[in-house]
C-alpha cells in the first residue's frame, strides 16, 4: 500500500489520462461477470461522457508509474440515457441523484481495502455539493450457470450491502457490448443498487 499513489480528476482533466483508463477498463471487464470485448476507441467515446461533466471525479490507483486501478462518478443527471431512464420510470428526480460508475481493480492489488477507499472518496465527493440525495451504481446480471462463471467467483453483494447499498427491483435497466470473442453486442440486463445520503 506504501508505494500505491492515489490521485484524483475533475471534469475535463479526467480526459488526461483516457488512454490508460480505457486499457485499464478494457483489461477488467473482460473477466466473468462483464466478459467484455472492449476497444479503445469505444471507451474513449463512453469516457467523454465523465470528461464533458464539471462535477465528474476520477480517482487513479499507479504503483510503479503503472495505472492499476480506478473508479468513477458523476451526477446521474449528466450520465446517457440508458442509465438514466429507469430512475425517469420510477420518477425519481435526475437532480438528486450522484451515479457512481466503475471501479476497476488489477487482481493483485484486491482485497487490501482499496474498494472502500473508492467508495468513501466517491461518496464524500457527492455529499459535498449539499444537494444530492441518492448514490446508486449498477451491476451486470448473468445466470449463476454461465458457461464462463469461474467455480470460485464470488459476486460483491456482501460488500455492497455491508456499504448500506441494497438492489432496487424497479431500477433496471440494458446496456448492450459484445462479449468475447464477439463481434456484435447484446443486450445485458443491469441491476441498480442505491443508497440514501445520510443527512
Amino acid at each position: 500500500m506504501t508505494d500505491l499513489l492515489f490521485q484524483t480528476y475533475t471534469g475535463a482533466d479526467i480526459a488526461t489520462v483516457f488512454d490508460g483508463l480505457a486499457q485499464l477498463r478494457i483489461t477488467v471487464f473482460r473477466e466473468f461477470p462483464y466478459l467484455y470485448e472492449g476497444s479503445v476507441d469505444y471507451e474513449k467515446a463512453y469516457l467523454n461522457t465523465y470528461a464533458q461533466s464539471e462535477r465528474a471525479l476520477l480517482l487513479t490507483v499507479v504503483n510503479n508509474g503503472k495505472l492499476v486501478g480506478a473508479t468513477t462518478c458523476l451526477p446521474l443527471r449528466d450520465e446517457t440515457d440508458e442509465v438514466q431512464a429507469p430512475f425517469i420510470t420510477a420518477g425519481i428526480d435526475l437532480d438528486y441523484v450522484f451515479y457512481f460508475g466503475e471501479s476497476l481493480l488489477l487482481p493483485h492489488y484486491r482485497g487490501w481495502g482499496i474498494g472502500h477507499r473508492f467508495f468513501d472518496v466517491r461518496e464524500a465527493h457527492a455529499r459535498s455539493f449539499g444537494t444530492y440525495r441518492l448514490t446508486c451504481f449498477c451491476v451486470v446480471q448473468r445466470p449463476d450457470n454461465h458457461l464462463l462463471r469461474p467455480v470460485n467467483y464470488r459476486p460483491l453483494n456482501r460488500f455492497w450491502q455491508q456499504r448500506g447499498y441494497r438492489p432496487d427491483p424497479a431500477l433496471q435497466t440494458t446496456f448492450s457490448w459484445p462479449d468475447i470473442g464477439e463481434t456484435t453486442e447484446t443486450a445485458k440486463p443491469m441491476q441498480f443498487w442505491t443508497r440514501e445520503i445520510p443527512r
